[in-house]
């Protein structure tokens, strides 16, 4: 951080009247917003990664001087490995769009007003931003490539095919990956493609105009990878008529710039959808999977949607690919979720009554263990302190663990994974013993210093899985946030 005061006061001649460190976005990038003595905000940034420090810097210079919406650069340190940038604020599309994707799909039409805003805009980054662009700066790779397309569709194979453990031809795939590769480079794109093109990067201004941040990844290629990137995102559960409108919205801007055949535009944007799924499959795989990070994990049920709903519509044209796609998408694991069955609970001398009820709750040690109602004694109480307290910075001390910018702390950090492990493996066991025996209540607390963030996210979890995996009812209590809710 004191790089960043020294880089400030170099570029404005005072000191920070503040620096506030921001909640990071999966990077290994630090944000920290500076505040000068006249109320004026910069934000800045810290870089492990040189040439993709260099990359952003260059872009945004070069979009900037074509009156693009994207943020300035004021500075950078001579090491070039911290910049100072324009404040934006901290209002994302993301951020706008919440309640219409918290309701499953079904947006207002000021939301449905804002992503075609945000759509219509695209093209001038992509097409106008290409102008005079210097492609050998962009990192890693200068255009999207064979070797690009390989690695990408390589990765979904060995980080979430594979882990499923369903059985394929290699050979016979790798040709089909061959295939798809010539079909998707067999263009030559001369136009910017943004790479990370999701509502989570873009913000918006007082007026509700877009602005692009987190290009550093873009380089030279095919329009419709960004369009695929953008409508096919797991998690924004957009409904085909929305898909067709904004699509429909992005042809009419782009045509304003160049010449566009809509047919084979769309044609060839199926193709595209169908990699991207791929791609972020593969990514989901490797985070979920293999760094066993939850946030991955529940993203792919939506994915596996996406791609359920591509391969109804025949836009697969590889016959293996197809194939093998049309059995990963059939395997019981992505099978829409339907409570388990446990049988007859059988009788016991004890309870004997059934069905099972449970109750979980966060609290703070503060003010003590959650009391028992039920008069049985039964359950657990598990101490959350051992792990990493993201109460403890700034940007998380006003926010929950329900909250994504904890959720993603805690995962990213990995310890509340670790310890959830175990707990599970308690929680099932003591869970069906009870269903066996037809036991009517058991009781899960968690604690920590306050209540908020590490004990309502395991609370959270802890809920949701006993409910999903057992079909019983779970009442879960965050009792200093004094949010109580039944899941059934």
């Amino acid at each position: 951080m004191n790089r960043l005061t020294t880089l400030y006061h170099s570029h404005t001649g005072h000191e920070p009247a503040s620096c506030v460190a921001l909640a990071g976005a999966g990077s290994n990038r630090q944000y920290y917003r500076l505040t000068g003595p006249d109320g004026q905000t910069m934000i800045g940034v810290i870089g492990t990664s040189l040439d993709e420090n260099k990359a952003f810097c260059y872009l945004s210079r070069h979009f900037a001087a074509r009156q693009l919406p994207v943020p300035q650069v004021y500075a950078q340190s001579e090491d070039g490995l911290c910049y100072l940038q324009q404040d934006l604020g901290e209002h994302s599309l993301y951020d706008a769009l919440s309640k219409g994707r918290e309701a499953g799909g079904q947006y207002s039409e000021e939301e449905r007003a804002l992503l075609c805003r945000t759509i219509r805009e695209l093209p001038r980054l992509q097409v106008l931003g290409a102008e005079g662009l210097d492609f050998s700066q962009c990192y890693p790779q200068p255009r999207m490539d064979t070797t690009n397309v390989l690695f990408d569709l390589n990765y979904f194979k060995y980080c979430f095919l594979k882990p499923t453990g369903i059985d394929f031809h290699e050979m016979r795939l790798e040709q089909d990956f061959q295939q798809m590769d010539a079909d998707l480079v067999s263009e030559t794109d001369t136009t910017f493609l943004y790479r990370d093109f999701q509502a989570r990067n873009v913000m918006l201004d007082a007026d509700g105009n877009p602005w692009f941040i987190d290009f550093q990844g873009g380089r030279q290629g095919a329009l419709q990878y960004d369009v695929a990137s953008f409508l096919w995102q797991a998690s924004a559960h957009y409904g085909d008529d929305l898909r067709q409108q904004l699509i429909g919205e992005y042809i009419d801007a782009l045509s304003q710039y160049i010449k566009v055949d809509a047919q084979q535009f769309a044609q060839r944007l199926q193709l595209f959808v169908l990699f991207r799924l791929m791609q972020v499959l593969g990514a989901y795989g490797f985070r979920g999977y293999f760094e066993r990070k939850q946030y991955f994990v529940k993203s792919i049920p939506p994915a596996i949607d996406n791609l359920r709903q591509l391969l109804a519509s025949d836009a697969c044209p590889y016959p293996y690919l197809r194939e093998v796609l049309q059995a990963l998408v059939a395997l019981p694991q992505f099978a829409p979720k339907q409570s388990v069955a446990v049988g007859q609970a059988s009788q016991s001398k004890y309870d004997g009554k059934g069905p099972l009820r449970v109750r979980v709750f966060s609290f703070s040690y503060k003010k003590g263990i959650p009391a028992d109602e039920s008069g049985n004694g039964g359950g657990y109480v598990f101490d959350c302190r051992s792990t990493h307290n993201p109460g403890r910075y700034e940007p998380y001390k006003k926010i929950t663990g329900r909250d994504e910018a904890v959720i993603r702390f805690l995962e990213d950090d990995g310890e509340i994974l670790t310890f959830l492990e175990s707990v599970y493996k308690l929680a099932d066991a003591h869970v069906e013993r009870y269903i066996k025996r037809g036991f009517t209540d058991l009781m899960f607390c968690f604690g920590c210093t306050g209540g908020q963030h590490r004990s309502v996210y395991s609370a959270e979890h802890l809920a949701h899985h006993l409910r999903d995996k057992y079909g019983i009812r779970v009442d879960l209590c965050h009792r200093e946030q004094g949010i109580s809710e039944t899941l059934e």
